[in-house]
């Protein structure tokens, strides 16, 4: 039997089978079609960036974020961009998981040629996840480490004075979203997790460019360009709740791989009617660190004050105190400041050296 002709150019022979469309492709073309299909994500409608914006990729060293950052760096020479590109990593404190893959993204620094600063849990909140599950336990543990991200992500931003973060978030990624919100019945959240783009007044702008990319072809692509990722899950992550729906979405795919793409659109059709939305509370900022939050302590400020008082999960919900300053003895988190003067004011070579002064625990 002859070999499969690429469905796109005719003339090579079929490599990738794409589990999006599943066209049958030869290499170089599937590596076209992936990157303009990301292109399209980032310019469709008003676009995701603006001439020269400073923009950090979240970097974790996992293929998610290392294809993000080659693709990246790609698009903004072929399309001229004009984007100041840098990585941000958050190191959570996860020994043998996270300190290893840090090593990852530290040769896609040297790879990329891209500026990089890491910033810890345990230099923002004196705590590290391996301290969290010694006492709290791995059941909710993803509850903690996705708060400290978060924040941590938008505060390692501030320090680098960027104007916007982008992640590695994909297709997957997002219709497990949409999944966990209706499951959940979070109606807020399910308002917006499937935008290409968020922001709020107080924190920096987000933005997903793999919203369409499968998480095979993700794999794929990494593969055939012999990328160098880290490829562990995270030690804690088995119980996750996030689990449970990606299992489900893995058998839906099974039998119809557009499932995935399809729960997105179903998402985005989702409109919170005003009654709903006029009962949702209005952000503020956290009344002991200036972060953004719908009550007066942010949830990173009420589980560190649970952790610093010694508390098990069960008993940190009633930790939602109303006061600003924080029990005597205990850690807080500095305040926010949407833009670090030094962050700002540093070139990319200063940043480098302190990068490489940081020490990795």
């Amino acid at each position: 039997m002859p070999p499969t002709p690429c469905s796109l150019c005719h003339t090579a022979r079929a490599l990738v089978k794409r589990p999006k469309t599943g066209q049958q492709v030869c290499k170089d073309c599937f590596f076209e079609v992936f990157e303009t299909e990301v292109h399209n994500t980032i310019v469709e409608g008003k676009g995701i960036f603006e001439r020269g914006e400073k923009v950090a990729i979240g970097a974790s060293g996992g293929k998610d974020s290392t294809v993000l950052a080659h693709v990246l760096s790609v698009l903004n020479k072929r399309y001229h961009y004009g984007l100041d590109l840098f990585l941000l990593s958050i190191d959570e404190g996860i020994t043998g998981y996270r300190d290893d893959s840090l090593e990852t993204v530290k040769q896609n620094q040297i790879e990329y040629g891209l500026p990089l600063k890491i910033l810890s849990y345990n230099e923002l909140y004196g705590w590290t996840m391996d301290k969290i599950v010694e006492q709290v336990g791995r059941r909710n543990n993803c509850t903690f480490c996705g708060v400290f991200r978060r924040q941590a992500l938008d505060r390692g931003a501030a320090q680098l004075g960027v104007d916007h973060i982008v992640t590695g978030h994909n297709a997957d990624d997002i219709a497990e979203t949409v999944l966990m919100n209706i499951m959940r019945g979070d109606i807020a959240r399910l308002g917006r997790c499937t935008a290409v783009t968020t922001q709020s007044e107080d924190t920096i702008k987000r933005s997903k460019p793999f919203k369409y990319a499968y998480e095979k072809e993700i794999v794929m692509y990494a593969y055939f360009k012999k990328l160098t990722y880290f490829s562990t899950e995270c030690i804690y992550s088995p119980d996750a709740y996030r689990g449970h729906a990606r299992v489900f979405l893995k058998d839906l795919e099974a039998i119809r791989p557009s499932a995935i793409v399809d729960i997105i659109h179903s998402g985005e059709s989702f409109q919170l009617e005003q009654s709903v939305q006029k009962g949702m509370k209005a952000m503020q900022t956290c009344l002991r660190c200036g972060y953004i939050s719908s009550n007066d302590l942010c949830k990173a400020c009420a589980l560190l004050e649970g952790l610093e008082a010694g508390l098990d999960r069960s008993a940190l919900r009633q930790t939602q105190a109303n006061s600003s300053n924080a029990p005597t003895g205990h850690r807080t988190i500095p305040m926010f400041e949407r833009y670090s003067n030094v962050g700002a004011s540093q070139p990319a070579e200063g940043i480098e050296k302190a990068v490489q002064a940081i020490e990795i625990k």
